[in-house]
């Protein structure tokens, strides 16, 4: 099977083409060597991906036929990365938090409905029964 149709039924890409596009930009590699869309993958072979800045490894167990399911996956390939590269991705994703904690800036529509909530939480609706049939009675029925 080709590398990026492997990725992408293994589902580390979302699409087939997003695969090719990173194999394009030399981020897969098999062994030392970057690789090609076309090159054909074989049961045994390291992988070494480079994405979200961090370098993930796998070892192909088996060559699936087609996408498969999440469940699946790990009965497909084996997870080599090294744990450093997930505490890595771990710091990245904290410190991105820290540039806006909730409740700061801007309140968001949720933060805006909720205070509208607790600032009037009965506020009847815009018109009542009798506004309605107020607002459709002739006024002539009215004057009389």
């Amino acid at each position: 099977m080709r590398i990026d149709k492997f990725l992408w039924s293994i589902r580390f890409y979302k699409t087939r083409n997003i695969a090719a596009e990173e194999i394009k930009k030399n981020r897969v590699f098999i062994g030392e060597n970057a690789v090609k869309s076309s090159k054909e993958v074989k049961e045994g072979d390291v992988i070494r991906i480079r994405k979200n800045q961090i370098d993930y490894k796998i070892k192909v167990l088996q060559i699936p036929k087609s996408r498969i399911g999440a469940k699946l996956v790990p009965l497909h390939i084996t997870d080599l990365t090294d744990k450093e590269q997930y505490e890595i991705l771990k710091l990245r994703r904290a410190s991105q938090d820290y540039y806006r904690q909730k409740g700061e800036g801007r309140p968001t529509k949720k933060d805006r409905r909720d205070m509208d909530d607790f600032i009037a939480p009965d506020a009847p609706s815009a018109m009542s029964e009798d506004d309605w049939d107020l607002f459709f009675t002739d006024d002539l029925e009215q004057e009389e």
